[in-house]
């Protein structure tokens, strides 16, 4: 077996592990605090952040928002990306540097621009490169925990070959989102193939936790998932739209949904108005205001919506019209 000291923190934590997905212009650091204070997950991932402009100080003092997390948010994962060894050992320094307490690879997103830069999925064709990024980030890292998300193939299923690669690097933990590049998110997820990742793991005596990622409903999902596949923990992505109590079970009524979706509007323009675009708040919008008679009204008075305390009115207005 290889030595614990590569799980890190991960090592400690209680079994099953729940954590958040990192998702770009979503789980930033204002829904993250949002998320914190509903419903909290054993760890926590950044939005993914470019390497190479993280390696580059010009464009690292635009990219540092990114990065912004507070406190109360450990641990916290890094998410960054790149296909340039010496840029992904600059940027794992600078993760370290920030106090994060791991550095995560992202290794499966599909965008074609990510691609094009030799990152993301295109890592999956590429194993001799995906080997030589981990341990640039390792060498940068300075002894945190490295980790990967990927996918379980390109066109088709590579487990075999392809996890393979990635265990043999001796990772702390390797996320799996449940199918292929070529699938996107066209397809449910093949959790049926879990079993036999674990099984890998297990046949090549690594310590790397696994996580399963896809279509993912609430705990409850999960931890049957997890029991069948013998995994140690899944991250959660869509599910948490519109729904900040996800790790902690509950189901907030309507009025709290609404309440919270103004808290969560107030922050971002607090915390985010100068940097980012108000726009990035209407595909929140879209899953708060969801499934409940009027809602489609609401969410088009909302989506012309310019700012926090518009957000504000047009929901008060329609909080009056409910009968409580």
């Amino acid at each position: 077996m290889q030595n614990s000291n590569n799980l890190g923190f991960w090592g400690k934590l209680k079994h099953p592990i729940f954590v958040l997905a990192p998702m770009a212009d979503v789980t930033d650091c204002v829904f993250r605090q949002i998320i914190n204070k509903y419903g909290k997950p054993d760890v926590f991932w950044t939005e993914f952040v470019s390497a190479d402009g993280l390696a580059h100080p010009k464009a690292r003092e635009k990219l540092l928002i990114d990065l912004k997390f507070s406190k109360n948010e450990h641990p916290i994962i890094a998410q960054i990306f790149g296909g340039k060894i010496e840029n992904i050992r600059e940027a794992s320094k600078l993760c370290k540097e920030l106090g994060f307490d791991g550095i995560d690879i992202n290794m499966g997103c599909p965008d074609k621009s990510i691609e094009k830069q030799h990152a993301g999925a295109a890592t999956m064709k590429n194993p001799k490169l995906a080997r030589e990024i981990i341990r640039a980030a390792k060498e940068g890292g300075d002894g945190l925990p490295i980790s990967v998300k990927t996918r379980i193939g390109y066109n088709k299923n590579e487990i075999e070959t392809w996890i393979r690669e990635l265990l043999a690097e001796d990772l702390a933990v390797l996320t799996v989102h449940l199918r292929t590049r070529k699938e996107m998110s066209n397809v449910p997820a093949h959790w049926d193939l879990m079993k036999h990742i674990v099984e890998i793991r297990n046949e090549m005596k690594k310590e790397t936790l696994i996580f399963g990622n896809g279509d993912l409903i609430d705990l409850q999902d999960a931890r049957k998932k997890i029991k069948e596949s013998g995994c140690d923990g899944a991250m959660f992505g869509r599910a948490i739209f519109g729904n900040p109590w996800l790790f902690a079970e509950k189901i907030p009524t309507l009025k709290e949904k609404l309440k919270v979706m103004i808290e969560h509007t107030k922050l971002f323009e607090k915390i985010l108005g100068q940097h980012k675009n108000f726009a990035i708040m209407k595909k929140h919008y879209k899953a708060y205001v969801n499934g409940f008679e009027g809602a489609k009204e609401l969410r088009m008075k909302l989506m012309e919506a310019e700012n926090s305390k518009q957000i504000e009115n047009i929901t008060n207005k329609f909080l009056l019209t409910l009968r409580q």
